[in-house]
């Protein structure tokens, strides 16, 4: 299966990208064919543009120079998996941004009817799995209070959007700083174990 693996944390000694590294060895090891896409490493821009927006609606008008290749490898995967940390309660800016930028109309969704108005379908039905895979510096007790946003929206709008047979796997560490050695290594294991599933 071709597995697209998307990764958002800028430090390179971070415990994300151990996650980000043990995912993409766990899929490799497996026989997955991999494409790695590290948003920092690219240098990928997270600000949607004047431009971007005026043409939104615009399809193909709308793939960019500079965000085709991105569609590109979206299209392409049968597979994703999502690496990221959660910082206030949400995606850091550049996985937003990502979102913003490549999930366009005639990408992710047509717009039936064409322009701004119509019925949306979904455009990104070739993909059959996704996870995220993510870490919380909050504890579960106070990101549920906060209603755990980017759990939801991992959910629930990820499922809407990929209409996967399943709803997407959400694997997460919270309050991470005041995980145990033990621990962090033992939710590594269980990314092994997941993504070993794929």
């Amino acid at each position: 299966m071709r597995v697209h693996v998307i990764h958002a944390h800028p430090v390179e000694t971070s415990y994300n990208r151990t996650l980000f590294n043990t995912v993409v060895e766990t899929l490799t090891a497996n026989g997955h064919a991999v494409d790695a896409l590290n948003l920092y490493d690219e240098g990928f821009s997270a600000t949607l543009s004047r431009e971007e927006r005026l043409n939104y609606h615009e399809v193909p008008g709308n793939l960019t120079p500079a965000i085709k290749p991105y569609v590109d490898r979206l299209m392409a995967a049968e597979a994703l998996v999502f690496v990221h940390p959660v910082w206030n309660y949400g995606y850091p800016a550049i996985l937003k941004g990502y979102f913003d930028r490549v999930f366009l109309p005639g990408v992710s969704f047509i717009l039936e009817g064409g322009g701004d108005r119509g019925k949306l379908l979904p455009n990104l039905t070739h993909i059959k799995k996704v996870a995220f895979v993510t870490t919380y510096g909050g504890n579960r007790w106070r990101t549920m209070v906060m209603g755990d946003p980017p759990r939801r929206l991992a959910r629930r709008w990820a499922w809407v959007t990929f209409r996967t047979p399943k709803p997407p796997k959400y694997l997460a560490l919270y309050d991470m700083n005041n995980n145990t050695a033990a621990q962090l290594n033992e939710f590594i294991e269980k990314v092994r174990t997941e993504i070993g599933r794929f």
